[in-house]
């Protein structure tokens, strides 16, 4: 997209909703009606949003080409009602004609819109989640929607949106082994604070944004909802950031290379310190997965650290790669074979235990390190568990101690394995640059 000529450019935020309102120019506080290019419902909410529309008398979805359904978090339905749920909505599904529907085994719904291409450059996104925010790692401005919003959008193809305020995050230099994309959305997270983004545009830029894969964009901007924000938003395509003279209400510069591992700490994503404050603190249970941190290059980084080893005894290491495709290159990698050597419990591709549902919960008194994006009391079942978050190379490093662990602190050169930082152009969200 191209920059209006005139001494004030648009933010991102400003330039895609002004062009989906068939505006030249929107600014920061104006309310907008805009056009919606991609819709996304997963099973948890799409029975009921397609209800509303049948129990309204709408026959036809304005769009259906523009709408995707993806089965990923009750996925084996664990009930009886969720299983009901789930076929209610492939009814609707079918009665609607949306031809986008991807089952259970597909893979999480962020993963899957952004492997089908389902998304692209300068997009205005909508979906009933609010990990939304993603698609950003593609120059989208996406977010998440309820119910009724997306009932409304579904039948009309437009939605009223207040235009965000736009803050700029300047990233230098590149990351130190062992230092990831978590760790820096954790560190923003310190940073920036819970509330520092509340309704406004992260819009990503400087040269450090060429070291970044496209899985750690989808990592940094999946998590930047949990900053508050309602786009996170990175350079794609014809979609540039960071523009010179464009009206920011903060900027922020980080030196990629200064970061060390970072651990979000019970019960709140901002309580964000250095691993080393939490180190030695024992765990039952590691996660690693999630539309956070459940890609190709996740599960080749926690493998470098694994290799050759075995978790600690008495704790459980569970994995749910993000997709059927991560899933399938990852075997094809040897990678699932070092995890299930490793001790790991591999499941299919989906939600896992990340947002509580089933599949890993955690009992009363038990602490677990995720590489998921949220740690609130209850999260992942027992509200007297505790939940501790961190990179993939953190949660690997900590599964073989049986505690929070520097990953920093372990031998990396295993056998037969690339240490971190070397992958492969071509892998499904595994390659540096764009997909």
């Amino acid at each position: 997209m191209d920059n209006l000529a005139g001494s004030k450019q648009l933010t991102v935020a400003e330039e895609i909703l002004a062009r989906a309102a068939g505006r030249e120019e929107s600014s920061a506080g104006e309310y907008v009606v805009a056009r919606v290019d991609a819709m996304m419902m997963h099973d948890i909410f799409a029975a009921d949003v397609l209800s509303m529309l049948e129990q309204a008398g709408i026959q036809h979805l304005h769009d259906p080409s523009k709408v995707t359904v993806v089965f990923d978090h009750m996925i084996p339905p664990p009930s009886v009602s969720a299983a009901s749920h789930q076929a209610k909505a492939r009814e609707l599904i079918s009665h609607f004609g949306i031809d986008a529907f991807f089952e259970i085994g597909r893979g999480i719904c962020h993963q899957v819109m952004i492997e089908e291409h389902r998304v692209a450059p300068g997009q205005l996104v909508v979906a009933t989640d609010s990990h939304t925010t993603t698609y950003g790692a593609q120059g989208v401005a996406a977010t998440g929607i309820g119910s009724s919003e997306m009932a409304y959008t579904l039948a009309t193809g437009q939605l009223w949106f207040k235009v965000p305020e736009s803050i700029s995050v300047v990233l230098e230099g590149q990351f130190s082994y062992g230092v990831t994309a978590k760790d820096l959305v954790l560190y923003l997270m310190k940073a920036i604070g819970s509330a520092g983004a509340q309704y406004r545009s992260i819009e990503f830029g400087g040269e450090g944004v060429d070291q970044l894969s496209l899985a750690d964009r989808m990592t940094i901007s999946n998590m930047g909802v949990e900053i508050g924000a309602k786009f996170a938003v990175f350079p794609a395509g014809s979609v540039q950031t960071i523009r010179e003279n464009a009206g920011y209400v903060a900027s922020h510069t980080v030196s990629l290379r200064s970061l060390t591992p970072q651990v979000a700490v019970p019960h709140h994503v901002e309580n964000v310190v250095d691993v080393d404050e939490v180190a030695g603190t024992p765990l039952d249970q590691v996660f690693i997965g999630s539309c956070t941190n459940g890609r190709l290059e996740d599960l080749r980084q926690a493998a470098s650290i694994l290799e050759g080893r075995h978790i600690a005894k008495g704790l459980r290491l569970i994995v749910f790669p993000a997709s059927s495709h991560v899933m399938e290159a990852a075997a094809q990698e040897g990678i699932i074979e070092i995890l299930n050597e490793a001790g790991a419990y591999v499941g299919g591709p989906g939600c896992g235990p990340c947002f509580g549902g089933h599949l890993g919960l955690l009992a009363p008194g038990e602490r677990c390190l995720g590489t998921h994006n949220r740690n609130f009391r209850g999260r992942m079942g027992s509200a007297d568990a505790e939940i501790y978050l961190g990179s993939p190379m953190t949660a690997a490093a900590s599964a073989l101690a049986g505690a929070i662990s520097n990953p920093c602190q372990v031998d990396h050169m295993t056998s037969g394995r690339e240490p971190f930082g070397v992958v492969t152009a071509g892998d499904p969200l595994g390659g540096r640059g764009e997909a």
